[in-house]
């Protein structure tokens, strides 16, 4: 059963104009065409959009899931691949958290040392004006 773009999206929670940019940059091949020029789509798409959807969900980037999409069309191949680009994806996100944890770390300082009176005696104003007034590399 084929139906239209609009429908796909609905399944899927995906947003007409990024179906379309996925169609674009070759993550969904091209869908065929009705007779009115309208785009038609199966369960197959929206299975892979799915899949898409939850990977950017996820974090990973669109070349990422390009690779992940052509593993996950060999099932019998070995899921090395796989894990490498899912281990090089947990350790930046780690790497992320811990640049998190120390801006949430000098921003909770820089309120600590508010004295909470006027913006010109204010620390925060002060601390981000002038980079040195920071403990952290950030």
């Amino acid at each position: 059963m084929a139906f239209p773009i609009g429908e796909l999206s609905r399944q899927t929670a995906v947003k007409v104009p990024t179906i379309r940019y996925y169609e674009q940059i070759g993550l969904l091949p091209e869908a065929p065409r009705s007779e009115g020029n309208r785009r038609l789509y199966g369960q197959a798409e929206v299975e892979r959009l799915r899949f898409i959807r939850h990977s950017r969900e996820l974090g990973f980037e669109i070349e990422d899931i390009r690779e992940l999409l052509s593993m996950a069309a060999q099932p019998q191949s070995s899921c090395h691949q796989v894990d490498s680009i899912a281990n090089n994806h947990l350790a930046e996100i780690d790497r992320r958290i811990a640049s998190l944890t120390k801006l949430k770390a000098e921003l909770s300082r820089m309120i600590d040392e508010c004295g909470h009176g006027r913006v010109c005696d204010c620390r925060i104003i002060e601390a981000l004006a002038d980079h040195s007034h920071c403990l952290t590399d950030h």
